[in-house]
């Protein structure tokens, strides 16, 4: 598709956007991501997508290892015109539903997911002008209406915090805060696994059956921190052995899906709280952190329309009073999203990063967990006793689940645009968790969340170290690094809950009177 030019303007790298081609800036280079590669992609095809037409300098260099950068090399076509070394950002097609699809006719064309828009229109929707102004507008209305006038921001102000980022990553390198610690980090962990394991086992013997299933509940709990960093690549920093231990942990031992975690994972990581994108915040009919979800928004992660009705306004009403108990069944969730993901890949002919082997290992995977926890589940001794098991293991759990929320419900959930900087992004929608060093391993030192998001390669153990330097980063850059105790947390958590509640709340009042009106009219 054409040879390597010096450089690329604004509008040539539209046009060959508008042509199929994804393209994304790299430290003022234009990278050509071929097909085969978006499919291999080991973060997803969505990691990418989601940065066509934008730089993703900071993104790429936080996600990436050394050996990894060096090969992006093989993908560079030219360098980009910029002003003052600053690109000004396009709009990535998949942020207003254009993806690229199979037609009729057996070739490639645009298709818009959320809305039957005509591909003409697509032009309008991801070009950016005002191109003196460095502010973030449309010709396109799509966009427009996203980005109220309110929440415009300054390319200038954003390339200045990815600039100050940059250096921070430098000093995190410099301080040696990559080097994942075995002995003092890990050490402890694996003896708390351990225990947890040896305690369960003792009581199931000896026929304590809740003790057992709080400990194996506990174990699962865990584990989890661990699968974390392991599919973040933050423990051996070598994909193939994370995955390997990742698989072991997480679908072995607890019946999920690793694939799937990556995959979910790291969209959220890079669209944080945005309503559309975020997979992590879109859990309609059941829960709604912003009043946004009542218009039925598209996801882009589960390709479907989440749909805002009588129903889910009515759940969205008391959801405030459901939370926990929802909550306390999160694990159960974790098993659909992991088997239906597992599923769907079943039949999907494009080959991920690791072939098919890691898909089978994970379908064994699960196979084994379920033989070897049914069996336990059977060894209850009667269907009471195992329900009892089930129930209590997987609650157990649910506290893993108040913590991940705790970190962004809370937080904002506007969409800035693809202005936004990496850096700006992250401190706007994420929170750290106030604990002492001591209790940090109950949250599995992910409490440090806002430091997470800005570095997620880095070793959970070494996180409280590198969020001192990134406290200084805020003060420097005039942001906001957002933090609260557990129990303050929940309460915010809880008020965001109830304000979009009493909201839903007056939209279900209103749908009501309509129907009045209409009854009436239509006797009369």
């Amino acid at each position: 598709m054409g040879a390597t030019k010096k450089e690329w303007t604004r509008e040539e790298v539209a046009v060959r956007i508008l042509a199929g081609e994804a393209l994304v800036v790299y430290n003022n280079q234009l990278l050509r991501i071929p097909q085969a590669w978006l499919n291999a992609h080991p973060g997803g095809s969505l990691a990418i997508l989601h940065f066509v037409g934008r730089d993703a300098t900071d993104e790429i260099d936080a996600y990436h290892c050394d050996q990894t950068l060096a090969k992006i090399k093989s993908y560079v076509i030219g360098t980009v015109e910029t002003s003052g070394g600053i690109w000004e950002p396009l709009v990535p097609p998949i942020m207003t539903g254009w993806v690229r699809k199979l037609s009729h006719d057996g070739k490639t064309a645009w298709h818009n997911e959320a809305t039957p828009l005509p591909p003409s229109n697509l032009s309008s929707e991801i070009l950016l002008v005002e191109r003196d102004s460095c502010l973030l507008e449309t010709s396109g209305p799509t966009l427009s209406h996203l980005v109220p006038p309110a929440t415009r921001l300054s390319l200038k102000d954003q390339a200045r915090h990815s600039a100050a980022y940059k250096a921070l990553h430098n000093r995190i390198i410099d301080a040696g805060l990559y080097n994942t610690r075995y002995i003092t980090g890990y050490g402890p962990e694996i003896a708390r696994y351990l225990l947890l394991a040896a305690s369960s086992s003792v009581a199931y013997s000896h026929d304590w059956l809740i003790i057992s299933a709080v400990c194996l509940g506990l174990l699962w709990h865990q584990l989890v921190f661990t699968v974390h960093d392991l599919g973040h690549m933050g423990v051996t920093h070598d994909w193939t052995k994370d995955r390997l231990i990742a698989i072991l942990l997480a679908d072995f031992i607890g019946g999920l899906s690793v694939g799937w975690w990556v995959d979910n994972h790291n969209v959220h990581h890079l669209v944080t709280n945005h309503p559309s994108h975020d997979p992590d915040i879109e859990h309609l009919p059941f829960l709604a952190i912003s009043t946004t979800f009542f218009k039925s928004l598209w996801s882009s992660y589960y390709k479907r329309t989440m749909v805002f009705n009588r129903v889910s306004a009515f759940l969205i009403s008391i959801q405030h009073k459901l939370f926990y108990i929802l909550l306390g069944f999160g694990r159960f969730n974790l098993y659909a999203n992991a088997y239906g993901f597992l599923w769907r890949k079943a039949f999907d002919h494009r080959r991920a990063r690791g072939g098919r082997w890691s898909w089978w290992l994970e379908v064994v995977g699960v196979l084994f967990f379920w033989f070897w926890y049914g069996a336990v589940l059977k060894g209850c001794g009667s269907w009471s006793r195992a329900i009892t098991y089930l129930m209590v293991s997987h609650v157990v759990t649910s506290p893993l689940h108040v913590q991940i929320v705790l970190s962004h419900f809370s937080m904002s959930t506007e969409d800035l645009g693809p202005v936004e900087s990496f850096p700006h992004r992250q401190l706007r929608t994420t929170t750290d968790v106030i604990c002492p060093p001591r209790l940090s391993f109950i949250h599995g030192g992910l409490h440090l969340q806002v430091t997470h998001h800005l570095f997620p390669r880095l070793p959970r153990h070494n996180l409280r170290e590198a969020s001192v330097l990134v406290k200084e980063f805020a003060k420097e850059q005039d942001l906001v690094y957002a933090e609260f105790g557990f129990i303050s947390g929940n309460g915010e958590v809880l008020d965001v809950l109830k304000g979009v509640a009493d909201q839903a709340k007056i939209v279900g009042m209103v749908a009501d009177h309509e129907i009045r009106e209409a009854i009436e009219q239509k006797v009369r």
